[in-house]
């Protein structure tokens, strides 16, 4: 397409170069290819259960990690509004329908006095409507109590995004998931010093509400967990958004004629999370937080996880070392390191034979020079979102990789087979190693692969459009990493979609009796 002056201008300012931006318009066109995937992750080939030894020895192997003097920062993904949260609260406003026909609501109206966030529904409810939340149920007025909950004028939870929403009733008051996952942290990340390091990625209108947060919190959380929280934020870099086109491919333009561009998903974060300088980065959604009672088999769990890749790190920091010092190495060594890439990093090369023993080094340096990730895994639930697979890359080698079902070829009767077959889910519970044995930090943007985005039905203003949405975070922008599955107790995972999914068990930090 033609740009004008005005395009290139825009373009500019958002950081994105014209070669981007006609790349892009040709991925509508021409599609992303599909992953061929050999076959699902599973226990015992794939992912792994921990016998308790083993189990005790990585819990040991972190706890020795976290005396001695590294950097451990936790990142949590937390940008956009936790709209999608109420959308049967929505569908009742709009419709002004009955509460008795929508169970949903009226599921969510009876349970008022179980949500953490009912005193301060209460208050808004008393200062607008003159009354309690509780008194307007009794009145039938359900009506004021949604618009409270989600209008301006109230809680504003239409417009929040999840991370500041109360979620969980304590006696000394009820917490936001933000200040869930610095508790939590506290208790698995605590370096040496006594700090706790988390980096929570959050849009631009959110910025400052999570920042009065954690301004009214910190003295007291630092006091009561003994931790020196250092808390930082960053925003998605506009340079990483994608053009939306219309049905025909043609890009959309607004009511002013300026291009239309949208966030490129959590695959943009990738550049947030390499500003990131660390030994060890924890990753995990920002929804996914359980109240105290609940906690310990996460932490055990996050002790498992990463002390798990330390000692894997150890060995591969030991084996590359030895291959870059350039001295002789026997053919039982070079045989030894192939065992470990095979057997324990889960990579073999079926498609290019190494027929010589520089062949073979030459592919240890490749397999071995790259992050690491350990991932928990869950079994399924039913909850949609990606899983664990081994599929075939473009090198020849095949490998462990998180996978969406979107990059699966629904024409494909053997692809769709392994997909509906899969035993385990990714509930995004990932430790990260991100230097080399050399303490150098990788460019983790050397390691996406770029044919893994994938394109998307959105609407505006009632009209369908097309969306390009890049590499995933923990999909195809880890694609060339070394990644590892361990199979974690579906207690690890606890996210909420729905408003109503706080009234499950596993979110009712003071024990309640939910209707």
């Amino acid at each position: 397409m033609m740009l004008t002056d005005v395009d290139i201008k825009f373009l500019d300012e958002k950081g994105i170069s014209k070669e981007n931006f006609e790349e892009q318009l040709s991925r509508f066109k021409n599609g992303f290819p599909y992953i061929k995937v050999e076959r699902a992750a599973v226990v015992p080939e794939g992912i792994s259960v921990l016998e308790e030894s083993d189990r005790r020895e990585c819990i040991d192997v972190w706890r020795d990690y976290l005396t001695q003097d590294k950097l451990i920062i936790k990142f949590i993904p937390s940008s956009g509004a936790a709209s999608r949260m109420f959308k049967s609260l929505y569908e009742f406003l709009s419709k002004g329908e009955n509460v008795l026909n929508n169970k949903d609501v009226k599921y969510f109206i009876d349970n008022l006095e179980n949500f953490a966030f009912l005193n301060s529904l209460n208050s808004k409810c008393k200062r607008n409507e003159g009354i309690d939340a509780i008194a307007l149920r009794d009145r039938g007025r359900y009506v004021d109590i949604v618009n409270n909950l989600l209008g301006k004028k109230g809680l504003n939870y239409g417009f929040l995004p999840k991370g500041l929403l109360l979620f969980h009733d304590y006696e000394d008051g009820a917490r936001t998931p933000f200040e869930e996952h610095l508790v939590e942290s506290s208790m698995y990340a605590k370096n040496s010093r006594g700090e706790v390091n988390l980096h929570f990625t959050v849009s631009d209108e959110h910025l400052p509400y999570f920042k009065a947060l954690w301004e009214s919190k910190k003295d007291n959380l630092s006091y009561r967990y003994g931790a020196d929280f250092n808390v930082t934020f960053s925003v998605q870099d506009h340079a990483t958004d994608t053009v939306a086109v219309d049905m025909n491919n043609q890009p959309l333009r607004d009511e002013n004629g300026q291009l239309v561009f949208r966030p490129g998903g959590h695959g943009a974060l990738l550049s947030n999370l390499n500003d990131i300088n660390a030994d060890i980065i924890f990753i995990k959604n920002i929804d996914n937080v359980s109240p105290d009672i609940y906690k310990q088999p996460t932490i055990e769990n996050k002790f498992i996880l990463a002390g798990m890749l330390v000692k894997l790190q150890k060995t591969i920091y030991e084996y590359h070392a030895a291959l870059e010092a350039g001295n002789s190495l026997s053919d039982d060594n070079v045989q030894k390191m192939l065992d470990f890439c095979q057997k324990k990093l889960g990579v073999t090369n079926k498609f290019n034979p190494l027929d010589t023993k520089a062949d073979k080094i030459a592919y240890l340096k490749m397999v071995l020079d790259r992050p690491l990730r350990v991932c928990g895994m869950v079994k399924n639930q039913g909850e949609p979102g990606g899983g664990p697979y081994m599929c075939q890359n473009p090198n020849g080698t095949v490998s462990a990789q998180i996978l969406e079902s979107s990059q699966f070829d629904e024409n494909n009767e053997e692809q769709m087979s392994i997909l509906q077959n899969a035993t385990h889910f990714n509930p995004v519970d990932i430790v990260c190693g991100v230097k080399n044995y050399k303490g150098e930090k990788y460019d983790l943007t050397q390691y996406v692969d770029p044919n893994t985005g994938f394109i998307s039905i959105k609407s505006k203003n009632g009209k369908d459009l097309k969306a390009l949405e890049l590499p995933g975070l923990w999909n195809g922008a880890m694609s060339n990493w070394n990644t590892i599955f361990v199979e974690v107790p579906v207690e690890t995972f606890c996210p909420v979609k729905v408003i109503n999914d706080l009234l499950r068990q596993e979110h009712q930090s003071i024990q309640q009796e939910v209707c």
